[in-house]
């Protein structure tokens, strides 16, 4: 009974990590399955209610998992250190190969976990089982939340700050400021790693990792552009990134350059 039990319990959890579009990498689009990360105090079903049907139409294999959350089921992830987060990413990277028999995965992530899509294939030595990385408005470099980090800096209040954010159980929440321990680490040396294929996306009226710029990584093999570049007339914010059918598009174009399509520009939420 315990030999069936155990049995039972992991064929349910090989099911968790199936997409419903193909079991295997030769049968996904873009050849590789696609690992959505979500962003800061977010899930992954919540944060890619829209994008993650809208990448299985298009025929790609999605998975999402939630992150980083500081008490298990909690509905609230990302909150964990960075460092911590970063593991539990990778040992879901490894289980979604494993699963699908891909050599590598695409990774689509939304702001802290648009950080995590450079954080992982750098530090963590993850390159090699990474073929494509879509970054929704990262704090690569660290966001001044519309210059409240840059006040704090001018008064002297900045450690006073990073012990608030800590007291509140967000441990990432500091690592992601401009001189934040995780963005040292990713931005000491080259961000971009060899083999991996970037696309860094921002808005102009992001107001949250600003300024909007600190997102890009100017180095080779790595395509950045605001969302404006293509959709003028697009207000999109920061969390709307992720709702917006233009940006959909963007996203389908960078996974699968061989069968980019034609964007179709909406009016993405401006929160």
């Amino acid at each position: 009974m315990r030999k069936i039990a155990i049995a039972v319990v992991l064929a349910v959890l090989a099911s968790l990590f199936l997409p419903s579009t193909a079991a295997t990498a030769e049968g996904c689009r873009g050849g590789a399955p696609v690992v959505l990360l979500h962003g800061l105090g977010a899930n992954g079903p919540d944060n890619f209610s829209f994008l993650d049907p809208y990448l299985r139409q298009a025929g790609y294999c999605t998975f999402t998992l939630t992150y980083g959350q500081a008490a298990p089921g909690s509905p609230v992830g990302g909150t964990t250190a960075i460092e911590n987060s970063s593991r539990e990413i990778a040992a879901f990277i490894d289980r979604v190969r494993q699963v699908t028999g891909a050599a590598k995965v695409a990774l689509v992530g939304h702001s802290e976990g648009a950080f995590q899509s450079l954080y992982v294939p750098k530090v963590l030595g993850y390159a090699g089982k990474v073929s494509r990385v879509v970054a929704l408005a990262p704090p690569t470099h660290g966001t001044d939340v519309s210059g409240l980090v840059t006040l704090a800096d001018l008064l002297g209040l900045r450690p006073a700050v990073d012990a608030v954010l800590n007291s509140a159980g967000c441990q990432s929440c500091p690592e992601m400021l401009p001189g934040g321990s995780a963005v040292e680490a990713l931005t000491s040396g080259p961000v971009a790693q060899p083999g991996v294929d970037y696309t860094i996306i921002a808005s102009r009226t992001d107001v949250v990792v600003t300024p909007p710029a600190t997102s890009f990584v100017p180095e080779s093999g790595v395509h950045n552009a605001f969302v404006q570049d293509t959709c003028p007339a697009d207000p999109v914010g920061h969390g709307g990134l992720a709702f917006d059918g233009g940006v959909a598009d963007m996203i389908g174009n960078a996974l699968d350059p061989a069968g980019a399509g034609p964007v179709h520009c909406t009016a993405g939420p401006p929160l």
